[in-house]
């Protein structure tokens, strides 16, 4: 079929960019040029993760951006070309143990090295060259948003990247934990087990979540011992040292220290501007000093909250038609990072939203897609992105460790949704109410 005249394809990635700065990547530009055919638009990508983020994250995006230029819909798909090889759709398969899908940008290239994180990336780097050799396991720890998820997931890439059959599988805790009582209601435990500890590298991110989960411990116990005694690498991280998580078996503390333990701090001014610009190279936006000076001093050491205010200060420029000076900076800034009189569990709000809807906590962590579960799902997530500080990545991992697309799509849709259902907004302020009533969390 004959491509179709007239589409811009660069004016294409313009609207892509204006209408979700957050989203827009900057490797987009040196995208192929796609032209629509038989009224769809295949997009091209030499990366298998780019590929995944642009189906599951932008392809609506992509939809909306073509509809605007050409007045009528096209469907819309992202494929990975790789060598010697022809495009392949991408698809979402579901095994017994599901490895996560690692981020585009978290490699090691766009991590930025300070004073606070030097030694965890020295570490990562060496690991990933040397899997099973040097610090096994290696163990992370620091408060959330300092880049711990980001080293992970790039000593996994870096080691997919080296196409030497070596395997690799990057999960949070949650989900593991979540796969295991799946495989055994499943009758599936065995699979399971040899999913993961048949990896040459496993990567286990935010292990506090193993915390009065003695069956799962048990398993993590095994599969530790497993991949150790066969020369594969583990890697965990925590928000806290492994001695001072809570009712962490002895026998785990024990082995998690077994290796090499380190720390990430709260990254320093300088690491701070570096990091902010860094990000905005990253959207395709060159940001003056002084402007960056004015993010890095009023923002917070959390990295996704530095990235938040960056955001949200693009956002008024691209689309309020701002300048991007640093007097712009300060007032749209202003109020950016306040803390809530009231900080909420996400469990707080689990366990309203049960009540609500008449449905089983356990089911809204699960998989089930049914409208009955992934309605209150949905609700569930809004209310965690109104009522908490917690990122998009955060209170997916809270959720069954679903990845922070999942939890955009959710909010947007009960927002707009609630627009036109009078019952959901009467629901929704019935729900916001009865959990702003509820005791500060301590």
């Amino acid at each position: 079929m004959p491509t179709e005249p007239l589409f811009d394809w660069q004016r294409l990635l313009e609207v892509v960019r204006e209408d979700e700065p957050d989203l827009y990547r900057s490797w987009f530009a040196a995208l192929p040029p796609a032209q629509p055919v038989g009224g769809q638009l295949v997009v091209h990508t030499p990366e298998a993760a780019q590929a995944h983020y642009l189906q599951e994250t932008c392809r609506d995006l992509f939809v909306r951006a073509a509809m605007r230029l050409t007045g009528r819909l096209l469907a819309v798909r992202f494929s990975h070309v790789g060598v010697d090889s022809q495009p392949a759709m991408v698809v979402s398969p579901t095994p017994v143990l599901t490895s996560m899908p690692l981020s585009v940008d978290y490699t090691f290239e766009e991590f930025v090295v300070g004073p606070s994180n030097r030694l965890a990336q020295a570490a990562c780097v060496a690991v990933a060259g040397q899997l099973g050799t040097l610090y096994n396991p290696l163990f992370v720890h620091g408060a959330s948003g300092l880049g711990k998820t980001h080293l992970l997931q790039a000593t996994c890439a870096e080691v997919l990247r080296a196409q030497n059959g070596r395997t690799a599988v990057y999960v949070t805790c949650e989900t593991f934990v979540n796969d295991l009582v799946q495989a055994i209601a499943t009758g599936q435990l065995q699979p399971f087990r040899e999913r993961a500890r048949q990896a040459d590298l496993l990567v286990v991110d935010d292990v506090q979540f193993l915390a009065n989960r003695e069956f799962s411990q048990e398993e993590i116990f095994h599969t530790f011992n497993t991949l150790y005694h066969g020369g594969r690498q583990i890697i965990l991280s925590a928000d806290s040292p492994p001695s001072e998580i809570p009712t962490l078996e002895d026998r785990l503390v024990s082995r998690f220290n077994w290796g090499l333990v380190v720390q990430i701090d709260p990254p320093n001014r300088e690491t701070r501007q570096a990091i902010l610009h860094k990000k905005a190279r990253l959207r395709g936006v060159d940001i003056p000093d002084d402007v960056i000076d004015v993010i890095a001093e009023n923002g917070q050491p959390n990295i996704r909250l530095l990235e938040g205010a960056l955001t949200k200060l693009i956002t008024a420029v691209q689309l309020e038609g701002k300048p991007l000076t640093a007097e712009t900076a300060r007032a749209v800034l202003a109020s950016y990072g306040t803390t809530p009189a009231r900080a909420l569990r996400i469990g707080d709000i689990l366990d309203v939203v049960s009540d609500h809807f008449g449905v089983r906590v356990q089911d809204l962590l699960s998989r089930k897609r049914t409208r009955s579960i992934s309605h209150p799902r949905q609700v569930a997530m809004y209310l965690a992105r109104r009522l908490t500080t917690m990122s998009l990545e955060e209170i997916g991992i809270h959720f069954g460790g679903r990845d922070h697309s999942t939890v955009l799509h959710a909010e947007r849709s009960i927002e707009a949704e609630q627009a036109s259902s009078h019952e959901l907004a009467k629901s929704l302020t019935h729900l916001t109410a009865k959990l702003s009533a509820k005791p500060q969390a301590s």
